[in-house]
């Protein structure tokens, strides 16, 4: 079940995206950092009623957050719709023992369902270029890649980003 994160959520969802970063670091992908995702950001997505989990049972396995906010490092990409009513994918993260399983496409289906519902143009994210994994993931289900953009607190390297015209 894809539900609003409640606060009570949230020292799980951080244990979670920790131990995606630890398993992503084991495949030599330093996309996140000890600190991003933050407690921070996820306190400003819980209060801007953005955050989804994703619950095997009582567990959280998944996550995903679904935002109209577009962040500045966006301001420069020549997106291919106007700027107005998109959504943005952040922090998607499946706990690695149930990875490969569906759950991330479950996730993102429950994304683009939302947007579509609430009248999107398009949806719009980035993924880390050391990812490859999530770069064929986004481009099977038709996202566009577009430009890059950096976000050096994280990685010298760049994130691609890609675009769904709903």
């Amino acid at each position: 079940m894809i539900e609003l994160a409640k606060i009570s959520e949230l020292n799980e969802i951080l244990r979670l995206t920790d131990a995606c970063r630890i398993a992503m670091e084991n495949n030599g992908i330093y996309q996140w950092t000890t600190d991003y995702p933050s407690r921070k950001a996820f306190l400003n997505d819980l209060d801007r009623n953005e955050l989804f989990t994703l619950k095997n049972q009582q567990t959280i396995i998944g996550c995903i957050v679904i935002s109209t906010y577009m962040d500045t490092e966006y301001s420069p990409v020549s997106w291919l719709t106007p700027n107005g009513l998109n959504y943005y994918i952040h922090r998607l993260a499946v706990h690695p023992n149930f990875q490969g399983k569906g759950f991330a496409q479950r996730l993102m289906d429950f994304g683009e369902d939302f947007a579509k519902k609430n009248k999107a143009l398009s949806i719009r994210l980035d993924t880390f270029s050391q990812n490859k994994r999530n770069q064929k993931f986004y481009e099977q289900r038709g996202y566009k890649r577009l430009q890059d953009i950096f976000f050096h607190q994280q990685s010298p390297y760049p994130f691609h980003c890609y675009e769904l015209v709903l």
